[in-house]
């Protein structure tokens, strides 16, 4: 036998580790598959962390389990509008002796779980006055939406009055961060940016975030070769479009988005719509009836072919988080992380759900598992969320990193190139104008050459770019 079933289960009732059990993994690894046979084997219940599948409807398109799937294991917030109305907690789980199963998609769901990384301004904003002995200063209230109305960058532009420091780590373009920090002051007074600090400041805390909220959890990672994955995530779309994807699209459209698009409010960055899908048969769907079938299939054609690029783009975004926030994340309060390889299908239970109980049940004895977690990666330094400003292309870089591949760019060296043709013309017309007999003025008002600037500027990357370090990461 793979594990001790029964063994696991004690444990578990009598609160030993693990306190919980994560599954992490791009689309299409079997997340969903791993976490019902934990689950029916130890009592668990699993958990969605999928953003797209507490809406109701669209069960093909968010690729919620099916109703045979749910009968074998039970599932919470799958097909609500809101999550936060459900009853059920991972602190009601763990009360019940039962194993919560964490599964789901939407990664920044299952490290808010994991760490305390999260702002709660209702329960917070007198806690932290009591500490600091302050008093807040709410200024003008504005709500979500007004704010989310706004463009980036009057967001930033009001950012930087009340919190500086936030401001210079996040692009002018990132309405959503943008709003979200003036909400969090609006809400308490206090910037978002002191609420960091005090999170990282709490024992156990890192760079990333506070300490972990729950002791010991369990993270499995399911991975596989690319290839194979993209070629199985091919075949997943062809077999939701042979179980009705379009027409669950066209009746969502009609129902939802058809009168939205008619006022010109269609929006495919908030909500439901935001599910890879809408935005890729959008030309299908909203495609006049004059148009012929020709047009019509080759506007499905189109879609289908943007929707499995979109999904296996989405599938390396999710691993690159994995690897950027668990196996790089810096500090001490990293749980261990169990790779299993789920490349081979055909070898599933040998190589993916056996390892997993054996692990839990080492895990469950107190003892350390025979498969060995993946070794985390040293970071020799983080990327700080430095504000730079290339005034040469007229950009706002964040992050160190991202600052340095900038000035290797090719446009960037391209404008470097033209800056220096440009002063070099500049020097070339004083120096005409000198044999003339012209005298060199530096008067503001004076003339200047074609390209050249008033004030004297020296043609390296450096000195034509604006740097700023800030202390505070996100």
């Amino acid at each position: 036998m793979a594990a001790s079933t029964f063994g696991v289960q004690s444990a578990v009732r009598r609160a030993i580790v693990p306190s919980l059990v994560v599954i992490l993994g791009a689309t299409g690894t079997g997340k969903s598959k791993l976490a019902i046979e934990i689950g029916k084997r130890l009592c668990g219940e699993i958990i969605s962390a999928d953003s797209m599948q507490v809406y109701q409807g669209l069960d093909i398109i968010t690729n919620k389990v099916t109703a045979e799937e749910s009968a074998q294991c039970r599932h919470h917030m799958i097909g609500f509008v809101d999550p936060l109305v459900s009853s059920y907690t991972v602190v009601d789980f763990r009360n019940k002796a039962l194993l919560p199963i964490i599964v789901g998609g939407t990664n920044y769901y299952i490290e808010s779980l994991l760490w305390r990384v999260l702002v709660d301004t209702q329960v917070r904003k007198s806690v932290f006055f009591q500490q600091e002995n302050e008093q807040p200063d709410n200024g003008d209230q504005h709500s979500k939406l007004e704010l989310e109305k706004l463009g980036g960058a009057e967001l930033h532009k009001r950012l930087e009055k009340v919190d500086p420091a936030m401001a210079a780590m996040l692009h002018p373009n990132d309405k959503r961060k943008l709003a979200r920090s003036l909400q969090i002051h609006q809400e308490t007074g206090v910037p978002h940016s002191r609420w960091l600090e005090q999170q990282r400041g709490q024992e156990g805390g890192g760079g990333l975030g506070g300490p972990l909220r729950y002791s010991k959890p369990c993270i499995f990672w399911l991975h596989a070769d690319m290839k194979t994955l993209d070629e199985r995530l091919d075949s997943r779309v062809d077999d939701m479009l042979s179980a009705g994807l379009i027409d669950e699209l066209k009746d969502f459209h009609v129902r939802y988005n058809q009168q939205k698009i008619k006022d010109d409010s269609q929006d495919y960055q908030h909500g439901i719509f935001q599910s890879i899908g809408f935005k890729e048969f959008h030309d299908y769907l909203t495609a006049p009836e004059s148009c012929g079938q020709p047009e019509k299939d080759a506007l499905r054609n189109k879609g289908v072919e943007a929707l499995k690029i979109a999904t296996r783009r989405y599938a390396r975004k999710q691993n690159k988080w994995v690897r950027n926030r668990f196996l790089k994340r810096p500090g001490d309060n990293i749980p261990a992380v169990y790779g299993l390889d789920v490349t081979d299908v055909s070898r599933w239970e040998e190589t993916v759900l056996n390892p997993a109980l054996q692990i839990l049940d080492s895990l469950s004895k107190g003892e350390e598992p025979a498969t060995a977690p993946v070794v985390v990666q040293e970071t020799q330094q983080r990327n700080k969320r430095s504000h730079n400003m290339c005034d040469l292309c007229d950009k706002v870089i964040i992050g160190d990193l991202e600052w340095r591949a900038h000035l290797n760019s090719k446009k960037h060296q391209y404008h470097v190139k033209k800056r220096r043709r440009s002063d070099s013309a500049c020097d070339q017309s004083h120096s005409s104008g000198a044999a003339a007999g012209e005298p060199f003025s530096e008067d503001p008002g004076a003339p200047v050459a074609p390209g050249c600037s008033q004030s004297s500027q020296d043609s390296s990357t450096d000195s034509t770019t604006t740097h700023k370090e800030v202390p505070v990461a996100l």
